[in-house]
């Protein structure tokens, strides 16, 4: 498989698209802040072991998400090109920058076991309520997140998926954004697995040439067939 660029590339994204939302649903899950307090600087000394773990849970959906994204541009080759162009870029560098954030989270720790909750929630504030940190990284995050549902209304344009698949990931992340974070998230980022992973199942099962049909003619080539065929 690693030497047919069509089927590595078809299976990787597939199995992103359903790894990458079901990862950032175990996170939320494991995470102690879900269940209690949600401040890091007193859900970390809750649980120190299941704190680190929703961490690095969080890291590897939002990187992997952005590798996913760069396999979905595949389909608008041909159709909605320009905007998935755009929406797909700030999806990709949104989930980057959303990553990078999670180093804030052992300081955060740092801080909850040697202050007050209280005061150490203010002293983490203020550094996040740098410019840099608000503008370079936060802001970045939060609009990446914006941008997938808009990429994926470029893939429905585009033909390869169905319309609720965009409306359940903007429902289910860009909506939940004010809803503190509690049990509820749960509910909320279920909606985009079953959607991201239903797409995800669909590449999985569509075939070296259903993935084909979506590159542009280029010459000499007349079928998805026959392209698959040069790429074996």
């Amino acid at each position: 498989m690693l030497r047919n660029t069509t089927r590595f590339r078809r299976v990787a994204t597939g199995t992103l698209l359903i790894v990458a939302p079901l990862l950032q649903l175990v996170a939320v899950i494991v995470d102690p802040g879900t269940w209690g307090d949600d401040r890091e600087a007193v859900s970390y000394g809750d649980n120190p072991a299941l704190a680190q773990l929703q961490s690095v849970l969080y890291h590897w959906s939002w990187l992997l998400m952005a590798v996913a994204a760069v396999g979905i541009l595949h389909f608008v080759r041909r159709r909605a090109v320009a905007f998935g162009h755009i929406t797909g870029v700030v999806t990709v560098l949104g989930y980057m920058n959303l990553s990078s954030l999670l180093m804030t989270d052992p300081v955060e720790w740092w801080l909850g076991q040697r202050y007050p909750p209280e005061q150490a929630q203010r002293m983490l504030d203020e550094i996040m309520g740098l410019p840099h940190s608000t503008f370079g990284f936060m802001l970045p995050g939060m609009i990446g997140i914006a941008a997938l549902p808009l990429l994926l209304t470029a893939v429905w344009r585009a033909g390869a998926v169905r319309w609720w698949v965009p409306a359940a990931v903007a429902v289910g992340y860009v909506v939940s954004f004010p809803v503190p974070y509690s049990p509820l998230t749960i509910l909320f980022w279920t909606l985009p697995v079953v959607a991201l992973g239903a797409f995800g199942v669909k590449v999985l099962r569509m075939g070296d040439g259903a993935w084909a049909a979506f590159y542009p003619a280029a010459p000499g080539l007349t079928t998805p067939d026959s392209y698959a065929k040069t790429t074996a």
